[in-house]
């Protein structure tokens, strides 16, 4: 997996359901896959200081991101017996109950998954320069604290 170039993970508006669907589809032919386990980011209608978030507008340093992502992927696969993954992250404007990110792991044993899942979604809390504003229901807005 070394040398590879950075994928750009970024998909403008919300993940939907077809595309997860379709993504664990594509899978059913890999039969040396023994376990996938999957990560779904998902706006929360959070109550802030009285105000209530209606939703999340995404940003990103988009070639440091996809570089910061690309990392994580590639020392994922170097800590665990990964057979795939797949990352994406909403930017725009991405509404409460709708997903903004999308992390899907596969293996041949199941265990691995949900070590190298945890382990993904930490760091590109940690480590990925992306950016939320929430915005409020009232149409103001915020700066979102990762957490």
């Amino acid at each position: 997996m070394k040398d590879k170039k950075p994928k750009n993970v970024f998909r403008e508006g919300p993940i939907s359901s077809d595309f997860i669907g379709n993504s664990i589809y594509k899978h059913q032919t890999k039969t040396s896959i023994g376990a996938h386990n999957i990560f779904l980011g998902q706006v929360r209608a959070d109550e802030i200081d009285g105000k209530t978030v209606a939703a999340i507008d995404y940003t990103a340093y988009e070639d440091m991101a996809n570089q910061k992502f690309h990392d994580i992927r590639e020392s994922a696969f170097e800590k665990f017996e990964l057979t795939c993954m797949h990352i994406y992250h909403s930017l725009g404007r991405v509404n409460a109950g709708e997903i903004c990110l999308f992390v899907f792991v596969s293996s041949p044993r199941r265990k691995v998954v949900f070590e190298a899942l945890e382990y993904i979604v930490e760091a590109i809390k940690a480590d990925v320069p992306v950016f939320g504003k929430e915005i409020f229901e009232d149409e103001t807005h915020k700066w979102k604290v990762n957490n």
